[in-house]
């Protein structure tokens, strides 16, 4: 299960560019706290707690309990952060204001295992990872922090759905409308090398074999007519 993520806040009294100017240059990162029929609350971060906090690697898949924002503690997802195109320190946050077991829709990191019993890899294949990600609804209680794959017995050409994976309990794709592919196991170029080789051989095989069999069967009639 995902770790709890907490972050300490502090309410805005104003908004807007320049305000948010302001506030960046103390440090502080603007955000707002969204969502559960509840009115928009505008809040600010300190700048390093939110980049350890993002450099966590499952900051927008774990439960993030904003504190201090004038009240209780409130418990939130992140919904998206908006960073500098110049310098990728965070300008903006959105978190979305979530009960304890609300059913949330999160993104949710693939690894793949067992690299060293898939035959496709052991001959050179290279994985193609299709989706980096799965996209799954869950309790917001019991959000997994990644979804294992194993790739043990898959040779080259061989694909991955996501009805092959094995979900936690309670935890469901996002996606019901098609079996999508998560990765495949693709030939290296030298023995796709080796593969059109052999196939141009077989046909040329093929091509020599055939005059011959029309010559023989040429020399079986004229034999018959000389009887």
């Amino acid at each position: 299960m995902s770790d709890t993520l907490t972050l300490s806040a502090e309410t805005r009294d104003r908004v807007g560019k320049g305000a948010s100017r302001a506030l960046r240059r103390e440090g502080r990162v603007p955000a707002v706290i969204y969502g559960n029929n509840q009115e928009p609350l505008s809040i600010h971060l300190e700048e390093r707690a939110l980049i350890k906090a993002l450099n966590t690697g499952h900051f927008f898949n774990s439960v993030i309990m904003i504190e201090g924002a004038g009240g209780k503690p409130v418990r939130t997802l992140a919904k998206d952060a908006a960073l500098d195109v110049v310098t990728d320190r965070p300008v903006h946050v959105d978190f979305l204001r979530i009960s304890e077991h609300a059913k949330v829709h999160v993104n949710v990191p693939v690894v793949f295992t067992d690299e060293e019993t898939s035959p496709g890899l052991k001959k050179g294949g290279v994985l193609n990872i299709v989706r980096h990600e799965l996209e799954l609804v869950c309790d917001a209680a019991e959000i997994p922090s990644e979804i294992t794959i194993s790739l043990d017995g898959l040779d080259v050409g061989a694909s991955l759905h996501i009805s092959a994976v094995t979900l936690p309990k309670g935890v469901e794709s996002a996606i019901e409308d098609r079996d999508f592919t998560i990765a495949t196991i693709v030939a290296p170029s030298a023995l796709k090398s080796e593969e059109a080789e052999a196939a141009a051989e077989a046909e040329a095989e093929g091509e020599a074999e055939a005059p011959a069999e029309e010559a023989a069967a040429e020399g079986e009639t004229e034999a018959k007519e000389g009887e």
